[in-house]
């Protein structure tokens, strides 16, 4: 293979890459507890949090505080997730890239 063959493989690679990126990035994934979901787009932007009022009473402050951490956690591994199939051919194992 000579050199320019390898550049251009190289620039089509990167731009499948990039690609890939944006398409994660434009993604809103939703993330959820029982009483709680949260919308988050790839970026990890937080665009949404709903809270199911009709069975939250006064005194469940401290549960509805862990339900949005469940709730965001859950949002942060489907990221993740996505992002390991549809990066993971690139980086073919090679952890922490995006």
């Amino acid at each position: 293979m000579n050199m320019q063959a390898i550049m251009k493989q190289a620039q089509k690679l990167q731009t499948d890459m990039m690609k890939a990126k944006k398409e994660i990035d434009e993604t809103v994934y939703e993330g959820s507890s029982s009483i709680v979901s949260v919308k988050m787009n790839g970026e990890r932007k937080l665009l949404e949090v709903k809270i199911d009022a009709d069975i939250l009473e006064k005194e469940d402050i401290e549960m509805l505080e862990d339900m949005i951490l469940v709730a965001i956690n859950d949002v942060n591994k489907k990221i993740d997730k996505d992002t390991e199939i549809k990066l993971g051919k690139y980086t073919q194992g090679m952890p922490g890239l995006f």
